[in-house]
């Protein structure tokens, strides 16, 4: 296991200036093609001028851990890519990029729900995890966690793209079902009411897609890329197999577009199954009191984790233990934490690519190989 960084060295500076860097890069990029790299839904509620003295603050704060990581580190090489990377921005516009008037592409990726939802949890869960961790010996930057990176990218750049796809059919396959009445009822919801709903109804969605990952072999195979996780933490619960994002994803919206929820209702769900899902994997002791009962927290969903086996069939609830109770796979032991996670007898490749191909050639449960992360 790689050794905790320590704050003084320059590398902490150097890998957020780097980070920085790249957020305001693709913030110049979203106000040059917001056509293409935008999601059509969320535009009308940004605060555009907020956003762009969001935009000056990331690139100033990235110069400035850059200075930082020059002064303190023994290796310029981080503080550098900071500088190039902040610089491309600042080359393309920066903050002052006016949106030219466009029409709307048929597709387009979330790059600003992915720079949003990484500035929004890095500020939420980065000084929880440094402050209040529960394994506290674990670093941020273990071995894979670019891999984890990447994971997280994905899963949030395909939020419009998967809703777009999922939409069109979903509309057709139901509009002869004779739903229209149910449809107009659960509209005229008030707003609170139509997101609890749908809260429930997703995670009873995806309680049986899950607990069917966990069944069917053919579908285990591509969930257990998610079970490969040993560091366990907020940014390591993107590490979704893409086939195991399309179907859970899939499965889970088309009740909602089939049952009426408003689309206010259905983004906001979406909101907030990204940061519960998230804060579900946090790597940190924060006490959650009776609300631990309530909602799916890190103590709940890390025994889902475990690397012990008997424990693989339990908590498969997203949002609400209620979930798991209700199907009997409920488990949470008082004040006991898991001690180790991942699949005890597979050893997992290496990298997004590899993780991607691995389970249409291998089938986790017969690779036995003994494991090497510690």
């Amino acid at each position: 296991m790689s050794e905790r960084l320590r704050i003084g060295e320059g590398q902490v500076s150097g890998y957020l200036s780097i980070s920085l860097g790249l957020i305001s890069l693709g913030g110049v990029i979203c106000f040059h093609f917001p056509e293409y790299f935008t999601t059509a839904e969320f535009r009308s509620l940004y605060p555009t001028e907020m956003l762009r003295w969001l935009l000056l603050l990331c690139l100033i704060l990235a110069f400035g851990f850059a200075l930082l990581s020059f002064l303190l580190g023994t290796s310029s090489k981080l503080a550098f890519t900071g500088v190039m990377i902040t610089a491309l921005a600042v080359v393309l516009g920066g903050h002052t990029v006016e949106i030219d008037e466009f029409e709307q592409s048929l597709y387009s990726i979330s790059l600003d729900w992915l720079l949003i939802d990484i500035v929004v949890l890095s500020a939420i869960f980065v000084p929880i995890e440094l402050f209040l961790p529960k394994r506290e010996s674990q670093t941020k930057f273990h071995e894979e966690w670019r891999t984890d990176l990447v994971y997280f990218a994905i899963s949030h750049l395909l939020v419009q793209l998967t809703a777009v796809i999922i939409k069109t059919p979903a509309e057709f396959i139901f509009r002869d079902w004779g739903l229209n009445d149910v449809q107009s009822v659960v509209s005229g919801w008030p707003f609170l009411i139509q997101v609890f709903v749908a809260i429930l109804v997703a995670d009873l969605c995806q309680y049986t897609i899950h607990r069917a990952f966990h069944r069917l072999p053919y579908l285990w195979r591509v969930h257990s890329v998610h079970h490969s996780i040993w560091a366990v933490d907020w940014i390591a619960g993107s590490r979704l197999h893409l086939v195991d994002i399309l179907i859970t994803r899939s499965l889970s919206y088309i009740p909602l577009y089939a049952l009426g929820f408003s689309m206010a209702a259905f983004y906001t769900y979406v909101a907030i199954v990204s940061i519960q899902a998230v804060a579900a994997h946090a790597n940190t002791r924060l006490p959650f009191g009776y609300l631990k009962y309530l909602l799916v927290t890190p103590q709940y969903h890390h025994w889902h984790h475990t690397e012990d086996p008997k424990f693989y069939d339990r908590n498969f609830a997203i949002h609400l233990p209620l979930v798991d109770k209700l199907f009997g796979t409920y488990y949470l032991p008082g004040d006991q934490w898991p001690d180790s996670f991942g699949l005890a007898t597979t050893q997992f490749p290496k990298g997004y690519l590899r993780q991607l191909v691995y389970p249409f050639f291998t089938d986790p449960t017969m690779d036995v190989a003994e494991p090497s992360r510690r």
